[in-house]
């Protein structure tokens, strides 16, 4: 990306925040532009099929290692990529039976979630196998892969990320409640203080571990508007402290980093905020709420999977963006957060946070929905998904407003907040034109990962569901690579303006043409790449190939694709 020549004064950086401010919106007709490439170089196969065996990876420069996130082994897989790019099998690093400072145990059934890399160490997180229980960040050096120690953590550690300096590992705690809704521990955020080489790692201890939490808005704190707290309460474990209603509430999905090192930023997607946390003093510097896409305005989209054609159009409906991944880069002088707006819905015992539209809870107040009958038919939003607790006016006992999960795209906001971009349909519509242009085949709009012959199945849900976004920086442009989990692949964005976002290309190495069923294996590995879950971009000058790459690991078919990204003007 392009940078000023001399350094932006606070005042200027300001002056620069609030033009962009001023100026940004949705999406425009894109400008000329360099012609960006992908081409697959290589793929490993587990072998394992819908058990989210391929998850998260990171890359280490310093040995060519990838490690990929292995849920359904409880383990991290190691591959080694080769001068062509190409990934092979080296080994595995198993998480049970790893000993941590506090004198507890990584016991059967424990889940490896993530993972993230820098200066020869390999961090990983880990589940309990109660999930409502702390669970551990484990340390392992790259060079050998030989074990260095664990911290134990919050409940359910569900993302975690090393500080650009290496200083600082930061781990989202989930905090998801017990499957039953028997009980619900607070979600958190951990800060762990790291050794400054693998060598100083035998004094690591418990104490190298800060807690942010958000018992302050149970405690009088304001909770900023639009930060969507919701569903029973129920209590905390036994043995957890009894936080507060909002502190369990809230549940950190995904960790991001400013590059200056100081500055974490944290999806909370259920409550469809972000929350800033300050490194040095292990703070909650603020919280705010991410908005929605209101679909009747901001762009086209098709609700039904039943109308049998793809057809977009304006509907009366806001979707709660709720991103899964997040990225952040710097733009003349200031952070900004690009948001994967996923959406994700509540389902823990008997709670279920919304149902579809035609389901009889949901009576819509005659005077904003005039036609509520018409839109209630299967066809039209009788069967999308729409969130019960949002838009209630409990006064007249219906529905003044719709609302429904995720935004089908993604955006970009200041650190503090204030929205720059939002795709509105630019995914849905890139890929219903490369239909039309016989690019794609028509079974790819709004296909599900799980099966073959998924034509519009995921209309009535969250669309194509885009899962996680990496920015990768080339020849001076700014790039926000976004994959999709339900058709699989990657769309790419110019982002190197962040009022003006525009869409580069999409590929996706899955073969529509072939069935496949999970009782039927031979199918699904001959279907490709099925489920993009978790990618790392690594750029051309830490690359063994000495180009840029873009490492897509694949939840549903247990894949892991290194492409190789190609930039000409």
């Amino acid at each position: 990306m392009s940078l000023p020549k001399r350094p932006l004064t606070a005042s200027a950086a300001a002056a620069g925040l609030a033009a962009l401010i001023a100026t940004s919106g949705v999406a425009t007709a894109a400008p000329a532009q360099p012609a960006l490439t992908l081409e697959a170089l290589g793929t490993h196969a587990t072998g394992i099929f819908d058990a989210s065996a391929a998850e998260i990876p990171a890359f280490d420069p310093s040995t060519n290692q990838l490690f990929v996130v292995n849920a359904q082994s409880g383990a991290v897989d190691v591959l080694t990529l080769d001068g062509e790019g190409v990934p092979a099998h080296t080994g595995s690093l198993p998480a049970v039976g790893r000993a941590a400072a506090d004198g507890s145990v990584v016991a059967e059934g424990a889940v490896v979630n993530s993972v993230s890399v820098s200066r020869g160490v390999l961090a990983v997180a880990v589940e309990h196998s109660d999930k409502v229980e702390h669970g551990w960040t484990l340390f392992f050096r790259t060079s050998d892969l030989g074990y260095l120690g664990g911290v134990r953590v919050g409940s359910l550690p569900d993302s975690l990320k090393f500080s650009p300096d290496g200083r600082f590992v930061v781990v989202a705690n989930e905090g998801e409640p017990a499957d039953d809704f028997s009980s619900d521990p607070e979600g958190t955020i951990s800060v762990i203080t790291v050794p400054a080489s693998p060598i100083q790692f035998g004094r690591l201890s418990q104490g190298a571990v800060r807690t942010v939490d958000f018992r302050a808005y149970d405690d009088g704190t304001e909770l900023p508007d639009g930060v969507r707290v919701f569903g029973p309460d129920v209590a905390a474990p036994e043995g957890h402290a009894e936080a507060g209603y909002v502190a369990r509430n809230l549940e950190p999905e995904f960790v991001t980093i400013a590059g200056n090192g100081n500055t974490a930023f944290v999806s909370l997607q259920e409550a469809n905020a972000v929350a800033v946390v300050d490194l040095k003093s292990a703070t909650l510097s603020s919280l705010w709420a991410l908005g929605y896409v209101d679909w009747s305005v901001d762009g086209e989209l098709d609700a039904s999977d039943r109308d049998g054609a793809i057809n977009r159009q304006h509907w009366p409906v806001k979707g709660v963006l709720m991103p899964d991944g997040i990225a952040t880069y710097t733009y003349r002088g200031s952070d900004l957060v690009v948001t994967a707006n996923e959406g994700d819905a509540r389902e823990w015992g008997d709670f279920v946070d919304g149902d579809r539209l035609k389901d009889k809870q949901f009576v819509l107040c005659e005077e904003e929905f005039p036609n509520a009958g018409e839109l209630k038919r299967d066809e039209s939003l009788g069967r999308y998904n729409v969130i019960s607790d949002l838009g209630f006016d409990a006064e007249r006992g219906c529905y003044s407003e719709l609302y429904s999960y995720g935004g089908r795209g993604f955006a970009i906001f200041t650190a503090d907040g204030e929205r720059l971009f939002n795709s509105g349909d630019m995914v849905e519509r890139a890929i219903a034109d490369l239909i039309e242009a016989g690019e794609l085949p028509e079974d790819a709009f709004n296909a599900n990962h799980s099966e073959q012959g998924s034509f519009d199945k995921r209309s009535d849900d969250k669309g194509a569901e885009p899962e996680d976004v990496q920015i990768g920086h080339l020849q001076g442009r700014t790039y926000a690579f976004l994959g999709l989990e339900r058709i699989g692949g990657v769309m790419v964005f110019d982002i190197t303006d962040p009022r003006d976002a525009h869409y580069v290309t999409y590929v996706n190495n899955r073969d529509f043409s072939v069935s496949y069923d999970e009782d039927e294996p031979e199918g699904f590995a001959a279907a490709g790449d099925l489920g993009a879950e978790g990618m790392a971009f690594i750029p051309a000058s830490e690359s063994p190939t000495h180009t840029p790459l873009l490492v897509v690991a694949n939840e549903v078919s247990g894949t892991t694709t290194v492409w190789e990204i190609s930039l000409k003007r």
